[in-house]
């Protein structure tokens, strides 16, 4: 079953974004007056093939990747206006540089698009879980409490701005960088105004960055209840089911899900003891947090188990409007990251056992599809961002290189010659393929087999 779940949920997600990838060049370079004499989804050998008006479309047998192949399309300019029996007012080099540009960069740019209209779309489906207000945990000595802010307590109001849940009261605590705040709040006592002072931490983002952010020494209320586990990680493996509720933690007493992921966090490959709770019967669980590798020299490795918090409360779906542009803010945010991260791995500065390659994709397409269709939704767009970075690096070969290629020309007034764009291509290629090898590598290690 965990195979037939790889082989179609890899068949579905990179057979869209390959489809979607080679559309953008189709398209643009249509529209731009383009003739396009074929349209492959993969490479080699043509499995399937459909004759158009002007356009083959074909399936081939290597499924990773695409390719569009437009009339005078070749290392060799046009000169004197032809190009074998192509009509050249149908060229591609025979369009002006900046139409040209616009055809490559379509490739990538769908890529983009695509992840953008997914996330999108499941903003208006799916929506957001909307975590109340409601104070959990408190910071012992934490500007929190100093200001006398108490678990339980509601928060109404930040500044003076009302508050609706809990990302408001983390978007009020930002805002105000670090400088004195009234915080409203409701509690046993009724309502109070209290000051409250947050103070300056560092913490590491996805790629082992730290940045500044303002805390104010409290969690919400979110009771340790298992939803989501996923398949294949510790919890999985040890037993864990969604709906238990954990009450302990190797032994100390949890009543909120901060402070027994807090525990876990701290305890990466170290055996631990959740004593949970499962209908009306009390079991031991022995656990291993991964210890996953560290992203940064400075940022501590934390233990993790697979689990999802199981939420009950409200969900927002926002309006059609809002939920384009929350995709668009999401895809920019995921593609700053993807940017950072292949520098940092170019650089050596993050690990590079952290590249996978197509069994690495399969094997996490696969987690995915068993966890449902957002899920896997959701991966699909992470790829497609990682497509568009890719694609648009400047290496030859990639969709980057020739755009590498275009700014050479613009800048020279003419193309670079036949030969320099061949021995370009010729090391592209050989790049790409010691990269290939090296993520198989990889993939390889990661199961085992090395």
């Amino acid at each position: 079953m965990n195979v037939l779940y790889m082989i179609a949920s890899t068949v579905i997600v990179l057979g869209i974004l390959i489809l979607i990838h080679e559309w953008g060049h189709f398209i643009v370079a249509r529209l731009s007056g383009v003739g396009v004499e074929r349209f492959s989804i993969g490479f080699g050998k043509v499995l399937w093939s459909y004759r158009g008006k002007e356009t083959e479309y074909c399936l081939s047998a290597v499924p990773f990747g695409g390719y569009v192949k437009m009339m005078g399309d070749d290392e060799n300019p046009l000169e004197g206006g032809k190009t074998g029996t192509v009509d050249p007012a149908k060229a591609f080099n025979g369009k002006p540089l900046w139409i040209r540009f616009l055809i490559v960069f379509a490739g990538p740019g769908m890529n983009f698009v695509l992840a953008a209209i997914i996330l999108a779309v499941l903003a208006m489906v799916v929506g957001r879980a909307v975590i109340p207000p409601v104070v959990g945990s408190v910071a012992q000595s934490g500007p929190a409490a100093q200001a006398g802010i108490r678990s339980g307590d509601r928060i109404v109001a930040v500044d003076g701005r009302p508050v609706r849940d809990w990302g408001d009261v983390l978007s009020g605590v930002q805002a105000g960088r670090g400088r004195p705040m009234t915080v409203a709040v409701k509690g046993q006592e009724g309502e109070r105004q209290l000051s409250v002072t947050p103070v300056s931490t560092q913490v590491c983002d996805e790629v082992g960055d730290k940045r500044e952010v303002w805390d104010l020494g409290a969690q919400p209320f979110l009771a340790p209840v298992i939803g989501d586990v996923i398949p294949d990680l510790p919890a999985a493996k040890a037993g864990l089911r969604s709906g238990d509720r954990v009450l302990a933690v190797d032994g100390k007493p949890v009543s909120t899900w901060d402070e027994m992921a807090q525990t876990i966090h701290e305890r990466p490959g170290v055996p631990t003891r959740l004593d949970i709770r499962r209908g009306g019967e009390t079991l031991a669980v022995t656990v291993t947090p991964e210890a996953p590798k560290q992203v940064s020299a400075d940022c501590k490795a934390m233990g993790l188990i697979g689990i999802g918090q199981a939420f009950s409360g409200e969900v927002i779906r926002p309006n059609p409007a809002v939920a384009v542009w929350q995709g668009l803010k999401n895809t920019a945010h995921y593609t700053d990251i993807t940017v950072r991260a292949f520098y940092k791995l170019v650089a050596g500065r993050l690990d590079r056992s952290n590249i996978g390659g197509p069994i690495q994709i399969a094997m996490s397409a696969g987690q995915q599809a068993r966890q449902g269709v957002t899920s896997l939704a959701v991966f699909t767009a992470l790829i497609s961002v990682n497509l568009f970075v890719l694609n648009l690096l400047p290496v030859p070969m990639l969709d980057g290189g020739h755009l590498l290629f275009f700014c050479f020309e613009a800048v020279l007034g003419r193309p670079l010659s036949v030969r320099k764009r061949e021995v370009a291509q010729q090391v592209g290629f050989a790049l790409l393929m010691l990269l290939m090898v090296f993520a198989v590598y990889n993939d390889l290690k990661r199961i085992g087999l090395f």
